[in-house]
């Protein structure tokens, strides 16, 4: 079992930036592969970002290049940067887990507002 919790939300004009923290705890963080999922109202979640145990990275192409995707293993963290922010990015952003002990599971975190308007 782990627990995770999201933070770093907020609302912020086409352009800007935030970074979004993932506070991770209940077990090893070091052995679980780490990603970013966002659903905005009546759309599916999608996926934005995934980092490996290994710190390999992995984004699609609508976010490629604004999107990067860290992890502090000391800290049981794991970061969200947002670039270049744009309308379409608004949704709320969720945190997951899966462990690579075990890949069929996942774990969620509660999610953090992502609101970017004039």
């Amino acid at each position: 079992q782990v627990q995770l919790v999201e933070s770093g939300g907020g609302l912020v004009q086409p352009g800007g930036s935030l970074r979004l923290s993932c506070a991770a705890s209940g077990s090893i963080f070091r052995f679980y592969t780490m990603g970013w999922y966002r659903q905005a109202p009546g759309k599916q979640r999608e996926l934005v970002a995934t980092i490996t145990t290994g710190g390999n990275t992995n984004y699609p192409d609508s976010v490629k290049g604004r999107f990067t995707i860290s992890r502090d293993n000391a800290e049981n963290t794991v970061y969200l940067q947002i670039n270049s922010l744009k309308p379409e990015d608004t949704a709320v952003y969720y945190c997951s887990a899966s462990p690579s002990y075990n890949p069929g599971l996942r774990y969620w975190g509660q999610g953090t507002q992502v609101t970017v308007s004039s």
